[in-house]
């Protein structure tokens, strides 16, 4: 028996090996990987390297151990990801793993927007296959504001059509945290977690924040979804993708992601980490 993580070289993945090796012999941790040469810090730290493409599922036949614990990180490409997740469910059916802990998003079958329909597709085929199974139901991760400050501070102002409306954000590391105490605790089974921060916060807020800790004037500009869309498009986001992101915005604003259930902080054993603090990280890394 392993402790075993998808995608284990991809943002939130390693941030996951990295907890696990706090909290168990490296020994015990396999790293599920597209390219084993990318992977091979891991390696160095004594993790063990398991070939698997989500595209590819005939890699994903040795993938995984009886009795394996398995973070299964859903895949980052919107569209194609039923039947990427459907091969690695199959798979860890056939290995008779011991645990599917599958990151989806907030709200789980209650979420009403277009990035959670692959999600809630992905829960169905896990609970369908009988699998052991744990849902981490991410919300939304700071960095995903944050990793992108130039622009806004280049043009001194956040856009958005999320209105007043409010975001459970934590950072990666908060998630990561959650979900190496879930693949080494106990009583985890059958449970669905709502993960999200311990406040909540605006787009305004966050100009706000900016402008604090910069010393630079930043606002919220409140768009048109078809204004916002145009913004995006025009920054060089996907069509397909720049829409999928207008549309969270619209759920923002209808409060779907600013649900605060506490979850998130009690797998971590700590309090998520504030705005102001990914704010200060982001910009010292600049």
């Amino acid at each position: 028996m392993g402790i075993v993580v998808t995608g284990a070289t991809g943002a939130l993945g390693r941030l996951v090996v990295d907890e696990l090796l706090v909290r168990v012999p490296a020994a015990d941790v396999a790293a599920v990987v597209r390219d084993k040469e990318k992977a091979a810090g891991l390696a160095e730290l004594g993790v063990e390297l398991r070939l698997g493409d989500y595209d590819r599922p005939e890699t994903l036949e040795d993938a995984f151990r009886p009795g394996d614990r398995v973070l299964f990180v859903s895949g980052s490409e919107v569209g194609r990801r039923v039947a990427q997740h459907t091969s690695v469910i199959a798979a860890a059916r056939a290995a008779d793993v011991a645990q599917l802990a599958y990151t989806g998003v907030l709200g789980g079958p209650d979420a009403d927007f277009d990035l959670a329909d692959e999600h809630r597709v992905t829960e169905r085929l896990i609970l369908d296959s009988g699998v052991p199974h744990t849902f981490l139901r991410n919300g939304w991760y700071t960095e995903n504001y944050t990793a992108n400050l130039g622009p806004v501070l280049e043009h001194g102002t956040v856009v958005g059509n999320a209105g007043d409306g409010r975001i459970a954000a934590a950072a990666r590391a908060d998630y990561a945290a959650a979900a190496a105490a879930v693949l080494t605790g106990e009583g985890h089974l059958g449970a669905a977690y709502e993960l999200s921060g311990d406040t909540a916060w605006s787009l305004a807020e966050y100009a706000a924040e900016l402008t604090r800790q910069t010393g630079r004037t930043v606002t919220y500009t409140e768009l048109t979804p078809e204004a916002h869309l145009s913004v995006l498009v025009g920054a060089g986001v996907p069509e397909p993708f720049a829409r999928i992101l207008v549309d969270v915005d619209d759920a923002i604003a209808r409060g779907r992601l600013a649900g605060t259930s506490g979850d998130l902080a009690r797998l971590a054993g700590r309090p998520s980490t504030p705005l102001a603090d990914s704010v200060a990280a982001a910009l010292a890394a600049r």
